[in-house]
């Protein structure tokens, strides 16, 4: 016997909230996005092609759109009849915004006893960080994310340009785990509960060592990788054994300074791993880094040139995989990131289809109001 789909009604807005939906249509999820009658305004980032942002696209494939207006006692009382039907209610709003709209966790939850409610912000939902507006760089920020990034990178005198929001995607995630996690306990007790996760949180979950770091001060700074020279670009080597670091020797033509006794251990070579790359580069720097790649990697010593994301995307290892999937929007078709794992009997890939404006407003709303005499 086939079980209904597990029914998400997706409140997300811009990135955080919406991965985190996807992520749950793609593993067969019916995910429900609500939007204002202008829609998201993802809908008009770029990159675009006739109108269409793939940027949107790949944060809300595999839904259906429904147009509601929540500012009107219509809208919200249509939002409160499809949270009746929920298993799931996600949303990113700043918190205490959909409590004051009538669709906060005590008001559904009162009519529907098993809704899992997952709530993301910047600080949580409750305290005097639930008052501060969160944007991922303002997190990378406040985490100490950035600052920790700077101390990598000797002569550094700021830290460096965030384009990248690892706080939404980490967030993004962590809320669809903690969803699975709830859906499972209501398997077990049929009670559903709130979820809160907060991009604060992700951040400085991510960040193993230098939350350690930040109590136990070390006597000298943690050991990071240093990219190397070569003659088209740059490579990364990670000789970090004694094995890998005599074959890379091996490959260099046995050095003189490869004997020297700082590097005969490993804490050693950790201590010294700027000198000891300033001397690879002598040799990397006169190579191409196919050739650094090649060499390397066939003695066994771990090594990698350092490519574009569209280089990454084309390699015959990733095309394999399978690591992006095909959708399509009224512009036609183009690759979004497949989640990233595979399951024997769950197909957990992204979905085809990436919702229109309201397409799904009628079909959706139609039965529940028909219900309720609207």
């Amino acid at each position: 016997m086939n079980a209904r789909p597990i029914r998400v009604l997706d409140f997300g807005q811009v990135m955080a909230g919406p991965l985190a939906g996807r992520l749950m249509a793609d593993v067969g999820a019916e995910v429900i996005k609500i939007e204002t009658p202008e829609g998201d305004s993802m809908r008009g980032r770029p990159p675009l092609r006739d109108g269409h942002s793939t940027y949107f696209g790949t944060l809300n494939a595999g839904k259906r759109s429904v147009v509601l207006d929540l500012k009107t006692e219509d809208g919200r009382r249509d939002a409160f009849a499809l949270a009746s039907t929920a298993d799931v209610v996600l949303e990113n709003f700043r918190p205490g915004v959909m409590a004051r709209l009538g669709l906060g966790y005590e008001a559904l939850s009162a009519v529907n006893p098993g809704l899992i409610y997952c709530a993301i912000s910047g600080f949580g939902q409750q305290g005097e960080g639930a008052k501060r507006p969160a944007y991922a760089p303002m997190i990378h920020a406040a985490s100490g994310l950035d600052l920790a990034q700077m101390d990598f990178v000797p002569g550094a005198e700021r830290p460096a340009p965030t384009g990248m929001f690892y706080a939404d995607v980490l967030a993004a995630i962590y809320a669809w785990g903690a969803v699975q996690t709830a859906l499972l306990e209501r398997e077990r007790s049929g009670k559903g509960q709130m979820v809160d996760v907060a991009l604060m949180d992700s951040l400085i979950s991510m960040m193993i060592y230098e939350c350690q770091e930040a109590q136990f001060p070390q006597p000298r700074k943690r050991h990071v990788y240093i990219p190397v020279r070569t003659a088209d670009g740059f490579v990364i080597v990670v000789p970090l054994s004694g094995k890998n670091f005599a074959a890379m020797l091996e490959v260099l033509g046995s050095p003189d300074w490869g004997q020297d006794p700082r590097f005969a251990t490993p804490a050693g070579r950790e201590a010294n791993w700027a000198e000891i790359m300033a001397q690879v580069e002598r040799w990397t720097e006169a190579c191409s880094s196919d050739e650094c790649e090649r060499l390397f990697m066939a003695a066994g010593v771990p090594c990698s040139r350092y490519r574009t994301v569209a280089e990454a995307l084309a390699d015959p290892v990733s095309v394999e995989r399978g690591i992006t999937g095909e959708v399509e929007d009224g512009a036609g078709t183009f690759d979004v990131p497949n989640p990233p794992f595979r399951m024997s009997l769950t197909e957990a890939r992204v979905r085809r289809r990436i919702p229109a404006l309201g397409e799904g407003t009628d079909e959706i709303l139609g039965p529940l109001r028909a219900r309720d005499g609207g």
